[in-house]
């Protein structure tokens, strides 16, 4: 992966087992200074044995970014600045619309979100230093989700969540590009890390309530909540991150880069009718297994 010079990357969610440790790897072997971040620290020990920097960094708390902006900012010589920022720090969450807990969607688009914003905002003026200080690009990577462009049931809140960031992603890069920032997309699809399994189903055990509308197909829906099945599925983290890495590192990296298992189907159905994949959709997560448990309780 041959870059010019050596660039200095912050990515925040580090955590172990995601794709943002995945990524600290890729560009600390490509010889790149990265600082891993997370919100708690020990989850960043693996990384720290590898001689990579490590910043605890919570980014729905402004007191904690700009600790971590301080941080960077003493660390870093005083004509350097970030050439790479990775937004990658996300949450998930299951849940038909119909049953979804308010506060838990307002902390998840917090999360998803508004965090993203504040962490862009904190670190925009040492992206601007490495501009100035190199006549080169700096670089904001915001890793969004082939989610943005899929209407999945019982995804809605995060995939809308992730739809929002795409749209940030856009006006980012258009509005950036006088100060010579480029703004990157990653269109991430299957890829084995573990933000299933740190879902609010899988590690809140948060199930349909009592009265839910689903109720008669509980079992089927909550199977799909779970996203059973989906955690074995995927490209090796590090497969993805080597990828997406080499991609980045290029002289022109593309504005979108879609990667991981069923990347390339998912940006084909982004440009062709909704109405032609509901299908393959229904079917993929049992909604038309519901949607006939529904119709016979209610003697349709």
């Amino acid at each position: 992966m041959p870059s010019p010079r050596r660039l200095t990357i912050l990515i925040t969610g580090c955590s172990g087992g995601g794709a943002g440790a995945a990524l600290a790897m890729a560009f600390h072997e490509a010889g790149h200074q990265v600082y891993a971040t997370a919100r708690n620290p020990s989850k960043l020990s693996t990384l720290a044995a590898q001689g990579i920097k490590t910043l605890t960094l919570d980014v729905t708390s402004t007191s904690s970014i700009e600790s971590a902006v301080a941080s960077v900012s003493s660390s870093l010589p005083n004509d350097k600045g970030l050439d790479m920022l990775i937004n990658n720090a996300a949450g998930n969450y299951t849940m038909p619309i119909a049953d979804v807990s308010l506060d838990a969607a307002k902390e998840l688009y917090h999360l998803n979100v508004w965090s993203q914003v504040a962490v862009t905002q904190a670190f925009l003026p040492l992206l601007l230093k490495a501009t100035s200080a190199t006549s080169s690009h700096a670089f904001i990577v915001n890793h969004t989700s082939v989610g943005s462009v899929a209407a999945i049931p019982f995804q809605g809140i995060y995939n809308s969540s992730k739809a929002a960031f795409a749209m940030l992603s856009e006006t980012m890069r258009l509005e950036l590009a006088p100060f010579g920032i480029r703004v990157i997309e990653l269109k991430t699809a299957g890829v084995r890390t573990n933000i299933i399994n740190n879902s609010n189903f899988n590690a809140k055990e948060e199930r349909l309530p009592r009265d839910s509308i689903y109720d008669p197909a509980r079992e089927v829906v909550e199977k799909a909540m779970s996203q059973e099945g989906l955690v074995e599925k995927g490209i090796p983290a590090e497969q993805w991150a080597s990828e997406v890495a080499s991609l980045l590192l290029k002289k022109n990296p593309p504005a979108v880069i879609w990667r991981g298992d069923s990347a390339l189907l998912a940006r084909i159905a982004s440009m062709l009718p909704s109405s032609w994949f509901e299908g393959m959709i229904k079917k993929m997560t049992k909604l038309d297994v519901v949607e006939e448990i529904v119709k016979k309780s209610r003697g349709r």
